[in-house]
């Protein structure tokens, strides 16, 4: 039996498990990551990939690794640090290409790899023996086949894979979302509509216009970003001031675990569609080069006319395109069908619009009877107690900052009495 599993090989599983190696009595027998793909952070580097993300927007101090100047050290003993890139009134952040090669590094280091199961957990339940709920094991179903038990588990699952794909797009083939797997921008050609208006959509729209341009030998137009609003910027996800704890206990934590109060709080905190300035420049240059066009209005239906895809927009306008392509963000995680299969099978909790009651203290969610389950979560599914950037890569060092002794709490007596 394992001590703690955790589910999701993105950046917080790969950060939090190294914490708790490092900070609790946990041993490497004691501990494993499950996760669907062939290797760890494999989601990350694949939406990555499909926006052609050239830089974080996220700071040089936000990485996997547990020493918090790791990447800027990396990047100086090596020469790189033009590649730590520098912005007005905010810390650099690093390219994209650093922040990977640092990231191999940390994983070739710590050999997390050898930490890694692939598979996907299917549900959740508790071991079927005599016992308090709060004393028994917990059982993780596999695609494979094969049941994995152990005394914790860490639910890090970021998204869970599902995104928000409106209404009006479905049964067209060719409209794509970004983070589709079959999405990849090198394919794409002819003219383009990309419908978002968020840092996802600038960059899908500012790299798909630039191959157009190269194709054509010239400047091209056949690129155009449909945002339901006027485009906004932001430098951060968030005010910098929601990574401190005192912070978040001041602002969030003051209202009731789970509530409405609570989710007003994140989403009123969350720069959510808006565009670093620096991204922002790009498209407004584009746009004058006449590579690029930004239109803005709600689609109202979409159909097929000539081998094109025509959007009627609610507006009254329309526009077409040979493809379109969606930047419309992610679905909800706290209704996804895993989570909510979990919260039932192990009768757990749940607040407003379904988010996850968790103690503030550790990130084990309650139960209904208001114990604390040895479930524990990290990522945009504890945003009710980690706060606004908690999906972020700040999100995972303040989530191991309680998880970890939450998770040991629960081990090391069993530990010391083995």
């Amino acid at each position: 039996m394992r001590e703690c599993v955790i589910i999701g090989g993105g950046i917080h599983g790969t950060y939090l498990v190294q914490r708790l190696l490092e900070e609790t009595a946990l041993e490497r027998s004691d501990v494993l990551i499950v996760d669907p793909n062939d290797q760890l952070l494999a989601s990350f580097r694949r939406k990555a990939r499909a926006c052609e993300m050239d830089a974080l927007r996220s700071t040089f101090v936000h990485h996997i690794g547990t020493e918090p100047f790791g990447l800027e050290d990396f990047a100086e003993a090596r020469g790189r640090e033009d590649e730590l890139l520098s912005r007005p009134k905010y810390p650099r952040r690093p390219s994209l290409s650093l922040f990977l090669d640092y990231a191999e590094y940390v994983l070739e280091r710590t050999d997390l790899s050898s930490l890694h199961r692939q598979a996907t957990v299917t549900s959740i339940r508790r071991c079927e023996r005599r016992g308090s709920a709060s004393e028994r094991p917990l059982i993780l179903e596999t695609d494979t086949g094969e049941e994995v038990k152990t005394r914790t588990c860490v639910l890090a699952m970021g998204h869970g894979g599902r995104y928000c794909s409106p209404d009006w797009a479905d049964g067209i083939g060719e409209i794509e979302h970004i983070w589709d797997e079959s999405f990849d921008p090198a394919t794409q050609s002819g003219e383009s509509i990309v419908v978002g208006g968020g840092i996802t959509a600038a960059q899908v729209a500012l790299c798909l216009a630039d191959r157009a341009a190269d194709g054509a030998g010239e400047a091209a137009s056949g690129v155009t970003l449909l945002s339901r609003h006027d485009l906004e910027t932001a430098a951060i996800e968030a005010d910098p001031r929601w990574i401190n704890w005192n912070h978040i206990e001041r602002h969030l934590h003051r209202h009731p675990p789970g509530s409405q109060a609570r989710a007003d709080v994140i989403r009123e905190a969350r720069n959510d569609a808006t565009i670093p300035p620096t991204l922002f420049e790009r498209l407004e240059s584009a746009a004058e080069t006449e590579t690029l066009s930004i239109r803005h209005g709600d689609v109202r239906s979409a159909r097929r006319v000539d081998g094109r895809v025509r959007l009627v927009l609610e507006n009254g306008g329309c526009c077409s395109a040979e493809q379109v392509v969606l930047a419309t963000g992610f679905a909800p995680i706290f209704d996804h069908p895993f989570v909510e299969q979990v919260a039932d099978e192990l009768d757990l909790k749940r607040g407003y619009c379904g988010m996850p009651v968790l103690s503030d203290e550790t990130l084990a969610w309650h139960r209904k009877d208001d114990t604390a389950s040895r479930l524990f979560v990290s990522g945009a599914l504890a945003a009710g107690a980690v706060g606004p950037l908690a999906g972020n890569i700040a999100g995972a060092r303040r989530a191991a900052d309680r998880l970890s002794a939450g998770v040991e709490a629960v081990v090391d007596p069993h530990r010391i009495a083995a």
